[in-house]
């Protein structure tokens, strides 16, 4: 697969976990990239944690105000028709109170227990955790969208050695590889991108894990 084909990839696959009428939480990076790829008829609530409900697609540089409207990246941002300004308080008692319906981010590591590493790397200065510890807990699905390994180093791991943002919070890792769910028993691979092999696969993830009796092709 080429390179700057695999985030479309993943994010066209997440899209398809989303159901009309949900509430969803899209993290920096390559979640920001799945309305695009929104089945025909479903129609979902963005939420950016930062004072938003009901974004909009991303402004032109004529219609940004990135003084006073940004996205939980510090991006610039707009609501959408419909979508409504909202406070701090108002937007964490949304997330915390399980009214996000799914919430996708990526990640530095995940394990196979479903614990997530997303928020630092030691020794590196970063602006702050931001709403990720919330989300992941309040949230009623979590999902992992990332490329499977980084620089050939792997990201799905045994157990996280970074600092934790949360743990047992993760349902569901996809990335250019394939769909991964995290069940009580560890990681299950329920589908698999036929340019590449079962054994490719298990070479870049470092966790112990299963295939599915009903393993199908990602598409």
């Amino acid at each position: 697969m080429e390179q700057s084909q695999i985030k479309g990839f993943i994010a066209a696959r997440v899209a398809r976990e989303l159901k009309d009428g949900d509430i969803i939480n899209l993290g920096i990076g390559l979640p920001t990239l799945v309305p695009a790829f929104l089945p025909k008829g479903v129609h979902v609530v963005l939420q950016s944690e930062n004072g938003i409900i009901g974004t909009g697609p991303k402004p032109s540089s004529e219609e940004a105000d990135p003084l006073y409207v940004v996205d939980a990246g510090g991006a610039p941002a707009m609501v959408g028709i419909g979508g409504s300004y909202i406070d701090s308080m108002t937007s964490f008692t949304l997330i915390r109170g399980g009214h996000v319906d799914c919430t996708v981010l990526g990640a530095l590591e995940v394990d196979q227990e479903g614990n997530l590493s997303n928020w630092i790397i030691p020794g590196k200065k970063v602006p702050g955790m931001g709403g990720a510890m919330d989300l992941v807990v309040g949230a009623k699905k979590v999902i992992v969208a990332m490329e499977h390994t980084a620089k050939g180093k792997h990201k799905i791991l045994k157990k996280c050695r970074l600092p934790f943002t949360a743990i047992h919070c993760v349902n569901m890792i996809i990335t250019e590889m394939g769909v991964i769910e995290v069940t009580e028993r560890g990681l299950n691979l329920t589908e698999y991108n036929p340019e590449f092999t079962i054994e490719q696969i298990r070479e870049a993830t470092e966790a112990d894990i299963t295939i599915s009796d009903n393993l199908i092709a990602m598409r």
